[in-house]
C-alpha cells in the first residue's frame, strides 16, 4: 500500500470519515483476498506451499470477517469497543501469520514473501484504524 494511496484515503477534516475509509478499505481487501483463498484454495495453497484445506477455511474466516469490517464502515459512527476488537484481530492476525511462517508452515517462495507481506498489511491497517479511532476522541 503506497503512502500516496494511505494519504488520499485520510484526507478528511473528519477524523471520523478517516476511521471510517481505513475500516472500509480494510474491509474490501480482506473480503477480496477471502474470496480467492475461498474459491481457488488449491492453486492458491499450491503456490503459497500451505495446505489446500487450511487456505480454504481461512477464505471463509476472511471473507465472513471482511463483511463484518464492512458493515462497521458502514455506520455513521463505529462503536470505539468494535473498532479496537478489528484493530487487535488485525494485530493477531498479523503475529500469528510470522509465527506460523516461523514455526508450522513450509512455504514455497511464493509463500515466505506473501506471508509476511499479508501480515504487514494487515498490521497497517491495525495501526492506521488504532491512529484514526485516537484522532476521533480528541
Amino acid at each position: 500500500m503506497s503512502a500516496t494511496l494511505i494519504s488520499s484515503i485520510a484526507r478528511t477534516a473528519e477524523p471520523q470519515s478517516m476511521l471510517r475509509r481505513f475500516l472500509a478499505l480494510d474491509a474490501v481487501v480482506t473480503g477480496a483476498n477471502g474470496l480467492v483463498y475461498a474459491a481457488f484454495s488449491r492453486p492458491v495453497g499450491r503456490l503459497l506451499g500451505v495446505g489446500e484445506g487450511l487456505v480454504l477455511e481461512l477464505g471463509i474466516l476472511l471473507t465472513l470477517y471482511g463483511a463484518a469490517v464492512g458493515l462497521l464502515a458502514g455506520r455513521r459512527e463505529p462503536p470505539a469497543l468494535a473498532v479496537r476488537a478489528v484493530v487487535e484481530i488485525n494485530l493477531a492476525w498479523a503475529v500469528l501469520s510470522v509465527a506460523a511462517l516461523l514455526v508450522w508452515f513450509d512455504p514455497t517462495t511464493a509463500g515466505a514473501v506473501w506471508i509476511p507481506a499479508q501480515a504487514l498489511a494487515v498490521a497497517g491497517f491495525a495501526v492506521l484504524q488504532q491512529l484514526a479511532l485516537r484522532s476521533r476522541s480528541q
